[in-house]
């Protein structure tokens, strides 16, 4: 197939440079889509349908089903459609509707599936298979040992896909629709990260061309997370999939400067939104004076009334301050238009466009309605004490107005020192003076650390189209963290979306997982506890240790075991920890490095280990990575997120008394 693009001859299909520009570039983004993947077969499962697919809608005039041919009865199931030199197909494409029974079939609901295979593979190798006869009375029901054996096989490098197992519940998420907005709640673990991405990649299948037009985007929380997903995508042929945390979507100005965590909230909340909304609303003067436009030797004049009137009828309509600042100098030129038809003259389009343009209308308009710089708005909003209790009056009080003020005065909006939230405020402020592009949909993950700002920043980017929002309330670990769904989803702008939640663990082992859950009642008591679902306990040991080099050896212990290994620690003690390694000869990476079979262990903040996952994980300190957070809730939060990246194996060390919420 990919041999076949390769020797496409397009000299004398194309009618200019630019179209063979565009066709030279879609050909060569095809072939790296069908680029081969050493450690991945082409296909990784097998169904035998008791009837031909599509039989029953393939009827003869006299109502006689065909006859199908053995052939058609049997299809392999992979990651990318496979045909052969005549275009029949050999593999089929895991997001077809004729591969679903590959993830929903059982012995109580079968399909019309005699037998479903599961091939088992080492390093691109097939090494084994597993077979179930789903219509056979006769076999109980039994755990595949091939889907156990993938779902612990050990992680070295990027995150993999998941398409050789996905469980029911998963695939009927993955297959919703595209119109709809779904949020997935799921505990560590259960697969929302990676449901959320073999989504994108269903319905790029389903509605390519689409989605090509409208565009699709997925959100992480941080560069480190976005370099660890990057690969899940191009393995199943989808490369044009834009990947940007929401710092990246505001990036409107240089962020260099931090705010209190009280602040920080205070510029998070959605209450925010109406005081921008005022204060660019401001900007417009009432007129006090006509507007005379002189052409040849007539003098046309609009009273002041009637261009209040335009003026308010134009606010009443709410629409982006910039739009309307291009629709009044049309309404005032379409009132002279009115006066000139009633004088005997029979101006057309032309005739209203100049009288757009005339000076004294372009005056009219620079006066009324004057441009606005969402930047320095919002640094006038930030410096300027009594514009910011103009328009705050009644939503912050002052409390609220004096923490969120700044103490210095700023020159310019290129020397002030933005905040991240003061990036999302200046974004806020940009759509409402322009409306921001909207694309197909949008995939948000670790959504739970957003506040309704953010929210807000990243709804504008699928008011016309759908999201998928990804997260788990016991792991928010902001100050301005995501207390419900329904509130999230309703500053999204997406109230009607469907929640759906993910219980079964398929990652964190059960006496690891069983252990963070002592955190929930103290985090999010409302939410169900994740069940592992996995036959291999883990690893687990909580260990008192003395000094750093004692963590040193835990690691060494662990890094004894194929696959990778984290060390996980609060922030201020990265420093230390990273001298006792190189002190003891023990390379390590920072995250989003991938790891290599020579180099496994990653040292891991703890505010980056969000999203990570590693075979076996030493977590020091818990008690510090508590005390690093601005209050308990918050830090008990940041601790459940670290204990929870072990795939196989977690040594707790501490020399400090262990949290008295573990138990």
């Amino acid at each position: 197939m990919r041999e076949d693009v390769e020797n496409l001859d397009i000299r004398d299909v194309t009618a200019n440079w630019v179209n063979a520009e565009v066709l030279a570039h879609q050909i060569e983004e095809r072939i790296k889509a069908l680029a081969d993947l050493s450690h991945t077969p082409l296909f990784f499962g097998r169904l035998d349908y008791l009837h031909a697919p599509g039989a029953d809608q393939a009827e003869g005039a006299e109502g006689e089903r065909p006859q199908p041919e053995a052939a058609y009865q049997t299809l392999h199931i992979g990651r990318r459609h496979v045909h052969d030199a005549d275009g029949d197909p050999m593999v089929i494409d895991w997001r077809a509707p004729v591969s679903q029974p590959f993830y929903r079939a059982s012995k109580k609901d079968p399909m019309d599936v005699g037998l479903r295979r599961r091939f088992g593979y080492t390093g691109g190798d097939l090494t084994a298979y597993e077979d179930e006869h789903l219509s056979d009375p006769a076999e109980a029901a039994t755990t595949s040992k091939l889907l156990q054996q993938e779902i612990e096989r050990p992680r070295v490098g990027p995150m993999r896909d998941i398409v050789a197992t996905i469980q029911p519940e998963q695939d009927e998420i993955v297959r919703a629709g595209l119109s709809g907005t779904v949020c997935v709640q799921g505990g560590p673990g259960t697969g929302k990260t990676a449901v959320g991405l073999h989504r994108v990649a269903y319905l790029l299948y389903a509605h390519r061309e689409r989605l090509a037009r409208t565009g699709t985007l997925v959100i992480g929380p941080n560069k480190s997370f976005l370099h660890y997903i990057e690969q899940v995508l191009p393995a199943l042929g989808e490369l044009e999939v834009r990947q940007a945390t929401v710092d990246d979507l505001v990036a409107h100005v240089e962020v260099r400067g931090t705010d209190t965590a009280a602040a920080a909230v205070i510029k998070g909340d959605a209450r925010m939104a109406e005081v921008l909304r005022r204060a660019v609303r401001s900007h417009v003067t009432m007129p006090t004076e006509p507007v005379v436009v002189v052409r040849g030797s007539r003098r046309w004049r609009v009273p002041a009334y009637e261009l209040e009137e335009i003026v308010r009828e134009l606010l009443d309509r709410d629409i982006r301050y910039g739009a309307a600042r291009d629709a009044l100098p049309q309404r005032i030129a379409h009132a002279v238009l009115v006066q000139m038809e009633r004088s005997g003259e029979a101006p057309d389009d032309r005739v209203q466009d100049a009288v757009a343009r005339n000076a004294a209308v372009k005056a009219a308009v620079k006066a009324i309605w004057p441009p606005v710089d969402p930047a320095k708005l919002v640094l006038r909003l930030l410096t300027d004490a009594d514009f910011l209790a103009e328009h705050a009056e009644g939503v912050l009080d002052a409390d609220e107005q004096k923490e969120i003020l700044w103490s210095k005065p700023v020159r310019s909006v290129k020397s002030a020192k933005w905040s991240p939230a003061d990036a999302v405020l200046i974004d806020e402020a940009t759509d409402l003076v322009q409306r921001t592009h909207s694309l197909g949909h949008v995939v948000l993950d670790e959504a739970q650390d957003l506040s309704p700002m953010q929210y807000r920043a990243v709804g504008r980017r699928c008011t016309t189209g759908s999201a998928t929002v990804l997260g788990d309330l016991a792991q928010g670990t902001t100050p301005w963290a995501t207390r419900s769904w329904r509130e999230a989803l309703s500053h999204l702008g997406k109230p009607e979306a469907v929640i759906e939640e993910l219980t079964a663990g398929f990652r964190v082992p059960t006496d690891v997982i069983t252990y963070a859950s002592r955190l929930l009642p103290h985090i999010a008591p409302d939410l169900t506890p994740v069940a592992s679902v996995r036959e291999n306990p883990g690893f687990f040991e909580v260990r008192s240790v003395k000094e750093a080099t004692e963590v040193v050896t835990a690691c060494a212990e662990l890094l004894r075991n194929e696959g990778s290994t984290g060390l996980i620690a609060a922030d201020a003690r990265i420093p230390a920890l990273a001298e006792a390694l190189t002190a003891a000869g023990v390379p390590y990476l920072a995250p989003g490095e991938e790891t290599t079979r020579e180099t496994r262990l990653t040292l891991v903040p703890a505010s980056l280990a969000k999203g990570l996952e590693y075979d076996y994980v030493v977590l020091d300190e818990p008690q510090a990575v508590v005390d690093g957070e601005p209050d308990e809730r918050t830090g008990l939060r940041r601790l459940y997120v670290a204990l929870t990246r072990a795939v196989s194996g977690l040594i707790v060390t501490h020399a400090a008394p262990l949290p008295p919420q573990l138990g």
